[in-house]
């Protein structure tokens, strides 16, 4: 069952592990909010750009976590095009009542007509080719960056939450993609309220990091009680609605590192913004949500450049989360 509005008591635990069952308390705001970053981490940015006659050409972006992993095993793990699928025969299948429905498809409770086994029956829509919480599990998406896969459509519809078991689910893989750097990527992937910068400016070799920004998107909304945080009316007002609060320095950094260009209109709109500090989004309504762990974990997500964001695997390892590393670990003692 899927809760979007619940109090976020449980934020650091589903955050942390998909199986962790704990209930850390949130630290009580401070009056002063630290000015630089307390958590260092790693600077690696993976970068190659071709080089013909002395001039450099564009630059390659390239994943800093588990590159290589689609290129290190068989071509069959990953080349799901060359898949035979076995399929079944629609006549033996009847739809028995409609339970949802998203972007690209509607899904219905189905029937086996033959052996009266109940299915799940997914309808996909056309598509061009071209909180409870607000909770995501860390050791998930890392799990599945490790074995070269994109989810491309975090979001909160798509994290769901067994309380009795206090259990988190990521679901809905179906924009994952298999990650190969270098390799384009369609940009019309993820709910636009979480699309990364990439995608809004057409960065199309992008990466796991991707999944990282949409994660910082529903970490934005929780704290500061501010859902959907980026509040576009479209993708072009989407990446006007970052600016506003990142500013244009970093976004037109980002762009000249990357050989990018904003079409006119899409530059007009954007104009020129100064970045907006994370403490004006602070009032009495979240405070209680607001620590300087959170505020410095969120700024190391909602980042322009893909490439300085925290992967998952660091994400875990963030202060915000001592507190559950060390509930964890009593626990594991006690067992």
């Amino acid at each position: 069952m899927r809760h979007a509005h619940e109090p976020s008591l449980v934020l650091r635990i589903s955050l942390a592990c998909a199986l962790v069952v704990l209930s850390a308390p949130f630290a009580q705001p401070p009056n002063v909010l630290p000015s630089s970053p307390s958590f260092p981490i790693p600077t690696n940015p993976s970068l190659s750009t071709p080089v013909v006659d002395g001039q450099s050409l564009v630059t390659m972006s390239k994943s800093r976590v588990y590159a290589d992993v689609n290129v290190l095993l068989p071509r069959e793990y990953w080349d799901y095009e060359s898949l035979v699928v076995q399929w079944g025969d629609q006549d033996d299948y009847e739809v028995v009542r409609k339970v949802g429905r998203g972007k690209y498809s509607e899904v219905f409770e189905g029937i086996n007509v033959n052996s009266n086994d109940r299915c799940i029956i997914k309808i996909l829509k056309p598509v061009k080719k071209k909180k409870n919480q607000l909770s995501f599990a860390f050791q998930a998406l890392d799990y599945c960056h490790s074995q070269g896969i994109m989810h491309r459509d975090v979001k909160p519809h798509n994290v769901m939450i067994d309380h009795e078991l206090r259990k988190l689910r990521l679901i809905d893989w179906g924009l994952a993609e298999f990650y190969h750097p270098g390799k384009e990527y369609n940009v019309r992937v993820a709910s636009r309220y979480f699309k990364g910068p990439e995608l809004l400016v057409d960065l199309q070799d992008y990466d796991y990091s991707l999944d990282m920004w949409s994660l910082g998107c529903m970490f934005a909304g929780m704290i500061f009680r501010k859902e959907p945080f980026f509040y576009g009316h479209d993708n072009h007002d989407q990446l006007v609605k970052i600016a506003k609060v990142l500013g244009t320095d970093e976004l037109n950094a980002y762009l000249n590192k990357y050989h990018l260009e904003l079409d006119p209109q899409l530059e007009a709109l954007v104009g020129r913004q100064s970045r907006k500090p994370w403490s004006k989004f602070i009032n009495a309504d979240n405070q209680h949500l607001v620590s300087p762990e959170a505020i410095d974990f969120l700024d190391r997500l909602l980042r322009y450049d893909h490439q300085d964001r925290l992967t998952a695997k660091e994400a875990m390892a963030h202060p915000y989360f001592s507190q559950v590393r060390a509930a964890e670990s009593s626990r594991m003692r006690t067992q």
